[in-house]
């Protein structure tokens, strides 16, 4: 392996454990979903990278907190509280309705019981968590490269962020869409978005998108494009924005998507991963900020990192 922080993560070998993982989080996230306060363009939903694995970071419960983390070396699920009390569920091949079972379980266990939203949301599938049975697979290699690409590709976005004066999003992980993203603002209000997402309020996705952004993340992929990328996109696109000149080579416009888009093997497979991302990422930020007339250089900083 080239650089064994940026591993393989084949489309195909690892979709099953992908979408049992996906629906996994989602009941985690909805936890943190009807504990937080609501956060400008949903923010307080997101989790965060750790050292080893996601976190949802400590969520208020009356005068007590509750924290739930994914462990992607040990494969468990931490439920923990400023109390002292703590629970472990083993990650493992199991059904979604018996991950759910077990979270609701651990969460009474340590006196912090929690009632959430059973359905998923930003899939097609409408299964409730505690009635889907199909989805079981748990390949833990698998698991443990995806979150490997996610902790690294943190480190590169917060360099990235770090040239930004203006708002910025945190890097974080969005459980809804499977995604590691970072978002820069110019300022400026956008026109109402128009919706349309699958399973998600129009109201949610004209807040996400209230202002001007350039945004871009990490995506272990799906189908309208079967393998791990990164991407990077404008709202509202500006004119020209399909032609702008982009880096690296490797990088093209999905007309699909409506996003600017980089082969995760491209970066995983370069001399430089680390680079060669921050360059994807900067030309395409520029293609959005230049189009769009953003001011730049009120915006940002020198470019140090």
């Amino acid at each position: 392996m080239k650089h064994p922080q940026w591993p393989a993560l084949p489309y195909e070998a690892w979709k099953d454990t992908y979408e049992t993982l996906h629906m996994w989080m989602q009941i985690v996230g909805k936890i943190r979903l009807a504990r937080m306060p609501w956060l400008n363009h949903c923010w307080q939903v997101t989790f965060y990278p750790t050292a080893r694995g996601l976190t949802t970071g400590p969520m208020p419960y009356g005068e007590e907190h509750l924290q739930v983390d994914f462990d992607f070396i040990a494969h468990e699920l931490g439920v923990q509280t400023s109390r002292g009390e703590r629970r472990r569920i083993a990650l493992a091949p199991m059904s979604v309705a018996d991950f759910y079972r077990a979270v609701m379980e651990a969460l009474r266990a340590v006196g912090m019981p929690v009632r959430i939203y059973r359905k998923p949301v930003e899939v097609e599938s409408q299964i409730p968590f505690d009635v889907d049975e199909g989805h079981r697979a748990y390949d833990a290699e698998y698991v443990h490269r995806c979150w490997r690409i996610l902790v690294s590709s943190a480190d590169v976005f917060g360099r990235f962020r770090s040239r930004f004066y203006g708002k910025a999003s945190p890097v974080h992980f969005f459980w809804g869409g499977f995604d590691l993203a970072v978002t820069r603002f110019s300022g400026r209000t956008a026109p109402p978005h128009p919706g349309g997402i699958p399973n998600v309020a129009d109201r949610v996705t004209r807040d996400a998108y209230s202002h001007e952004v350039s945004s871009c993340g990490f995506w272990p992929g799906g189908a309208p494009a079967p393998y791990p990328l990164f991407y990077s996109y404008a709202y509202p696109e500006p004119s020209g924005f399909a032609r702008a000149p982009l880096q690296p080579a490797e990088a093209r416009y999905d007309g699909s998507l409506r996003e600017f888009i980089l082969p995760y093997d491209a970066v995983r497979e370069a001399d430089d991963p680390d680079e060669k991302l921050l360059a994807f990422l900067q030309s395409s930020y520029e293609a959005a900020a230049n189009l769009a007339y953003w001011d730049r250089k009120s915006l940002e900083a020198a470019l140090a990192g």
